[in-house]
């Protein structure tokens, strides 16, 4: 892959089903003044990781699939399986999101029949998709990367097209109403409204280690950590001029109100039914192309921790078109049970949201943390000695931005999470015994005990009803 096409899986990583709901996500939680809060926040911790993604591709060139093979490299078998593991669910997890969205983007025209797209009809109409891009991935990656790249720029045009629309009727008055909080929402702390927004900034930067990921595909090594900024910078841009546009449009209360994708309700409140009809079309482009590129990533993290032997043998089989067959078959087989399980979710829109950001966090946790660990050893910096002391500051930062989201998520994600990661570890244990390799060392016996340990408080609260979905 070439730095336009690397790029281009950053930026089609990145802007998928998220940066479509930023308006009414942002609208709910906070005004104007609490967003660039947020934004600071979020964007600065996100570059300093990207940053770590770029340090990491130049410092360990030897490393593929970089999300969980660096939690390996520095933190053991164990931690380096658990990565992998989450980093494939939380992905899962995404491609469940996008085929909500897309079933509530047709409720929008279609009410009765998809709802908030967990409806039998929407959760029917996922399963088609889901095994429909199946068997198109199934004929070649590649094929696959190709589609990706035109898709991109499809759906970037709706984006932008609404910025213009937005600044175009930019109110200055609307604006400061809104400022601090606006008129008719309830009264919150700042550090409230910004902790609010916290989840969904973290989910709109997912995939920004799209190129990372295919590293191994890559022309040169030093266009991987190039493509991972260039394509950051890119879509910050477009994600804060989406959240603080609409702030300039109309009242925060109607921002709030507007139903999901939540940027065609309030464009449609600005240029009529019309807006709605456009954005919702670039919806459905970006979700598909965004889905896409994560099912790509789903397969691709499973293969690599096969072929690395931190999953069973069995998913590291590749088919004649080069595509990690098995490892795609999994993924899709676990995508379907979660749509189905949707139809029990209360509000599967924005659950499936938090669970996929949270999910996630743990991977890159292990990232910045292996990044600050590189660059204290000075391993791969005897050439530039002068970026150690640079490299270790980005690299702590960002491991601090991680632990303060999983704060901001909360203790009910945290628990729902080790649900999901605690059985997971029977894949590690039949992948540890192909290899007839010691299951455990002392201190991950400990964090598999946490693990296990947090997987049934979280069954508990489930089954009493004190952690509710």
């Amino acid at each position: 892959m070439s730095l336009p096409m690397l790029t281009a899986m950053v930026v089609g990583s990145m802007v998928g089903a998220g940066i479509f709901n930023l308006p009414g996500r942002f609208g709910t939680a906070t005004g104007p003044f609490g967003a660039i809060i947020a934004w600071a926040i979020a964007g600065t911790g996100m570059y300093m990781l990207a940053r770590v993604f770029q340090a990491l591709a130049e410092r360990r060139p030897d490393i593929d699939s970089g999300v969980f093979a660096y939690a390996k490299a520095g933190f053991g078998d164990y931690m380096g399986f658990l990565s992998a593991f989450g980093y494939w669910l939380g992905s899962c997890l995404g491609n469940v999101f996008y085929w909500v969205l897309i079933g509530s983007t047709l409720g929008r025209f279609f009410p009765d029949l998809f709802g908030d797209g967990s409806a039998p009809a929407a959760i029917i109409l996922s399963l088609v998709g889901i095994w429909t891009f199946h068997f198109l991935i199934l004929r070649g990656v590649e094929q696959a990367a190709f589609v990706n790249t035109v898709v991109t720029i499809a759906k970037i045009v709706p984006i932008i097209v609404a910025i213009l629309i937005f600044i175009f009727v930019f109110n200055y008055q609307q604006f400061s109403e809104n400022f601090f909080g606006g008129v008719g929402m309830p009264e919150k702390t700042l550090v409230q409204q910004v902790r609010d927004t916290m989840l969904i900034t973290v989910f709109v930067f997912l995939g920004i280690e799209g190129a990372s990921v295919y590293s191994r595909f890559a022309k040169k090594r030093a266009d991987v950590g190039t493509a991972t900024i260039l394509g950051f910078v890119g879509v910050m841009g477009l994600m804060v001029a989406i959240t603080l546009l609409p702030y300039a449009a109309m009242p925060r209360a109607t921002i709030a109100g507007v139903s999901n994708p939540s940027l065609a309700g309030v464009l449609e409140v600005v240029v009529g039914h019309w807006g709605a009809v456009f954005i919702s079309i670039g919806v459905l482009i970006s979700v598909l192309g965004a889905y896409l590129a994560w099912s790509l990533i789903c397969a691709e993290v499973l293969f690599a921790a096969a072929k690395s032997k931190d999953m069973p043998r069995l998913f590291a089989a590749q088919n004649g078109n080069r595509v990690p067959a098995n490892a795609l078959w999994l993924t899709n087989i676990v995508v379907s049970l979660f749509v189905i399980s949707t139809y029990w979710s209360r509000d599967a829109f924005n659950f499936m949201l938090d669970m996929t950001s949270v999910t996630s966090l743990l991977p890159y946790l292990l990232v910045a943390g292996y990044g600050v660990l590189l660059a204290r050893s000075g391993a791969g910096y005897e050439k530039t000695p002068s970026d150690r002391r640079r490299d270790l500051s980005f690299a702590a930062i960002a491991a601090f931005y991680v632990l303060i989201m999983f704060l901001a998520a909360g203790l009910k994600y945290v628990l729902l999470v080790a649900v999901l990661y605690a059985p997971g570890t029977i894949l590690y244990v039949w992948a540890r015994r192909e290899q007839n390799a010691r299951l455990f060392a002392p201190a991950e016996l400990a964090v598999f005990a946490v693990t296990v340990l947090a997987g049934l408080v979280g069954v508990v609260g489930l089954v009493t009803g004190f952690i509710t979905h």
